[in-house]
């Protein structure tokens, strides 16, 4: 992006090519009561509950940044900054651990065909939504001219009630391949 120009607009993210999951790997386990035994499963589900308590909390803390008041030029900038810079490293975690080789999506392609569409869109929106984070962050860190501030205010709280939809989608997923229930992570 050129940095002096108005750069309160991110440019939609492309999309790459999805990459299939190994066709020889054996159908894992939809219970928890049977995951131990088979590839870890209850340990990778407590990895995800902890690591969405860290998402959900990085979502908040942009949230509560974008609430300060633009007045303080500078000062608001960089809470933002910092906050997003934040949520950029657990969005970029949440990503790996989701898409990992045997992680929640990798084992519901293969347990519950069914869910295909749902897993596709969370896939896509983790292209859109990484590129949206990180554009806004090389805004903010590199000085970028902000024309309209309150516009771009708009546009990350907007992008905030992006994530909060995707965390919900994301545990419905997980329910309805496993019946595991990630909860609130409170």
């Amino acid at each position: 992006m050129d940095a002096s120009a108005d750069t309160t607009m991110v440019p939609a993210a492309s999309a790459p090519a999805e990459s299939a999951p190994p066709e020889s790997a054996p159908p894992e386990a939809t219970s928890p009561d049977t995951a131990p035994t088979n590839g870890g499963f209850a340990e990778h589900i407590e990895r995800v509950r902890a690591h969405r308590a860290e998402l959900r909390e990085s979502v908040a803390a942009v949230d509560l940044a974008l609430e300060s008041p633009i007045a303080r030029g500078g000062a608001w900038r960089e809470r933002v900054r910092a906050a997003l810079a934040e949520l950029a490293h657990d969005f970029d975690d949440h990503i790996d651990l989701t898409e990992s080789p045997g992680g929640i999506y990798d084992r519901a392609k293969r347990s519950a065909p069914r869910l295909g569409g749902a897993i596709r869109r969370l896939l896509r929106e983790h292209r859109e939504y990484r590129e949206q984070i990180h554009g806004y962050l090389a805004i903010l860190e590199h000085g970028g001219q902000l024309a309209d501030l309150p516009a771009f205010r708009e546009e990350l709280t907007a992008l905030v009630g992006c994530l909060v939809r995707h965390r919900q989608a994301g545990g419905d997923l997980v329910y309805e391949a496993y019946s595991v229930d990630l909860g609130g992570s409170d």
